[in-house]
């Protein structure tokens, strides 16, 4: 690995202290506020941005900016997981208090499989390059799917995620408290919030088999593309709580993101034709495409509001 010692310590180490804290502050179940939110918000980001700090004074200038160029591409699409988030809670009837405390196990589960998948996935794409063509063809049509693609409601009776865990685990028929599995009558059994927690599992799964081959096309390192999809992941679920009430205001969000997954497709495609796009330009690429979509939602939702208003008046 080209990362020293040094920042593998240093990122290991804050990564510990910071799941203990988070973990600690959230030891019980509550409705996490918007100002609490903002706050743990600006603490993720601000660890992400000085610790691109040290790897631009420790690694130079091209590690540092694969790490951002990384850590934008999956803060961006984890913005899209977002809404399944919200779909997921809403079929279920999860309310807000309990939703911090499956998001909190979920996310702690989701930063294992990313792991085991980006040291997988690193040592395949060395041994075997032509998977630069699979990956690539996987995010176009992910982005394809994702622009075009119907969007589909959530039907618990027909996810198989659902089906396993009524057929085959013993369970409350209600949720009560914010307990997974408790004991009844000598039998251990499970809370249908840990059901709520297993299909969050899967979602994660399936974000990452999405998001993972994209930060491949910027770097093959697994130091950068690990310490940037943890950054990313670590800051989900005050992200969510930050931006929960107001997610449908971000219309064409979805395109811009959908844009960058094409971009990203196409170069991971032109690296095996011996093109290589520099990574200062996927960098702003990547910024002007969420700049566009973010400002683009803003100016169409003010439009409806003023024309509601007009309506109105």
């Amino acid at each position: 690995m080209s990362s020293s010692l040094t920042l593998w310590g240093a990122f290991t180490l804050l990564v510990v202290v910071m799941l203990a804290v988070d973990l600690g502050l959230n030891r019980k179940s509550h409705q996490v506020s918007f100002k609490e939110a903002l706050g743990w918000s600006l603490v993720w980001v601000g660890l992400a941005l000085v610790f691109n700090v040290g790897i631009y004074f420790m690694m130079g200038k091209q590690p540092a900016l694969e790490f951002l160029t990384g850590y934008l591409i999956e803060k961006s699409l984890s913005v899209d997981n977002l809404f399944v988030f919200i779909m997921i809670f809403t079929v279920f009837g999860v309310k807000g208090e309990l939703q911090a405390r499956v998001l909190k196990w979920g996310i702690l589960g989701a930063l294992v499989m990313r792991v085991v998948f980006i040291f997988v996935g690193a040592e395949l794409l060395q041994r075997f390059q032509w998977l630069f063509y699979i990956f690539g063809a996987i995010l176009l049509y992910t982005a394809w799917k994702m622009a075009f693609g119907p969007s589909h409601e959530m039907d618990p009776d027909k996810n198989i995620i659902v089906r396993f865990a009524r057929k085959f685990l013993p369970m409350t028929r209600k949720i009560r408290g914010d307990w997974f599995f408790t004991r009844r009558l000598q039998l251990w059994v499970a809370s249908p919030l840990f059901m709520v927690l297993l299909v969050v599992e899967a979602s994660d799964l399936v974000f990452a088999l999405d998001s993972i081959p994209a930060i491949f096309a910027i770097t093959l390192d697994p130091f950068i593309v690990l310490t940037s999809n943890v950054f990313a992941i670590m800051g989900l679920r005050s992200l969510y709580f930050l931006l929960a009430g107001v997610m449908g205001m971000f219309i064409y969000l979805k395109y811009g993101i959908s844009f960058i997954l094409g971009f990203v497709g196409i170069k991971m495609i032109l690296i095996m034709l011996g093109m290589h796009i520099p990574v200062a330009l996927s960098l702003g690429i990547i910024v002007l495409s969420l700049l566009v979509a973010v400002v683009a939602s803003l100016l169409s939702a003010k439009n409806t509001i003023n024309l509601a208003s007009q309506e109105a008046g």
